[in-house]
């Protein structure tokens, strides 16, 4: 089996045609659909059904594409590893980052990267759900951490690192702040703090609002620091993700009867090359016990 062959396979799965699979491997159409029924003749059957003017994966195209996606995503990691150490180049890492997202989910895997590629250098990213995927189709990140995407895109691929609660936050000074748990009825009439940054803010505000609470007033801020701020200066309560780390002069309290969550990803282009850092980071980050941030 040539990794050619393989390359080829995989942009015929994605664009089902095969015309359009050669021009993207820029190699003609004979030659990708002769190294393909190569491939069909080692593996003991077809896979695809041609037919036009698409083409479509056969059971066992679908079987394999997986297992073919894998073996050439590491057999490039494999080569572009080979070539920094070869060449002794510096090595790099562009990472996508939602706002949402707590600088301690990657904090400890960064480090492990710089122990592991000498004169690494890092750029991290900021944005919004819509503009984080933005920064992948654009390839001006290489791997992203975030919560649901606000769009479909047939080209990301996803890996569910833990699904973890929305948490109500109030000042510490606050009358209800030495209570282990509160009814929605206790809280109908504070002030929100709301972020207008956040992937579930519009979700969230639906939750509270069924419970009578009033999402229409109060305050809004645009970066998890100065919502910090807000709450802790006593202007109202707040809504954030169990991963935050929180200073001491801030609790965490929950709402009977409220039960807020959302999913944390690790996301990739699939079929984009990926360097040897960011093929590193991406095992680190999946191999890593995320259990601790679950519930």
């Amino acid at each position: 089996m040539e990794m050619h062959q393989v390359r080829y396979f995989l942009a015929t799965a994605a664009e089902l045609n095969f015309t359009k699979a050669a021009e993207k491997c820029n190699v003609s159409q004979p030659s990708l659909t002769r190294a393909i029924k190569q491939l069909e003749g080692e593996l003991g059957g077809d896979l695809f059904r041609r037919e036009r003017p698409q083409a479509q994966l056969t059971e066992l195209g679908e079987r394999m594409h997986p297992l073919l996606k894998q073996c050439y995503e590491s057999a490039l990691g494999a080569r572009s590893l080979a070539s920094t150490i070869k060449s002794g180049e510096r090595g790099s890492l562009r990472l996508a980052l939602s706002r949402t997202i707590a600088p301690e989910l990657s904090a400890s895997h960064l480090v492990e990267l710089k122990r592991l590629f000498q004169g690494l250098e890092v750029k991290l990213l900021r944005g919004t759900a819509g503009e984080v995927l933005q920064f992948l189709k654009k390839g001006e990140a290489d791997l992203a951490i975030g919560s649901d995407m606000p769009e479909e895109w047939d080209r990301i691929d996803r890996w569910l690192l833990f699904t973890e609660s929305l948490d109500l936050i109030l000042s510490r000074k606050h009358p209800l702040a030495g209570r282990p748990s509160v009814d929605a009825e206790d809280i109908v009439h504070e002030p929100l703090v709301r972020s207008g940054y956040c992937e579930h803010a519009e979700k969230a505000a639906a939750v509270l609002a069924a419970r009578n609470l009033d999402v229409l007033h109060g305050h809004e801020v645009t970066s998890p620091r100065d919502l910090i701020a807000l709450v802790e200066a006593g202007f109202g309560l707040a809504v954030v993700p169990r991963s935050d780390a929180l200073p001491a002069t801030i609790t965490r309290m929950a709402v009977n009867g409220i039960d807020l969550r959302r999913n944390v990803y690790l996301y990739g282009v699939a079929g984009r090359e990926r360097t040897a850092v960011a093929a590193t980071l991406l095992k680190l980050v999946r191999a890593a016990d995320w259990s601790r941030y679950g519930g």
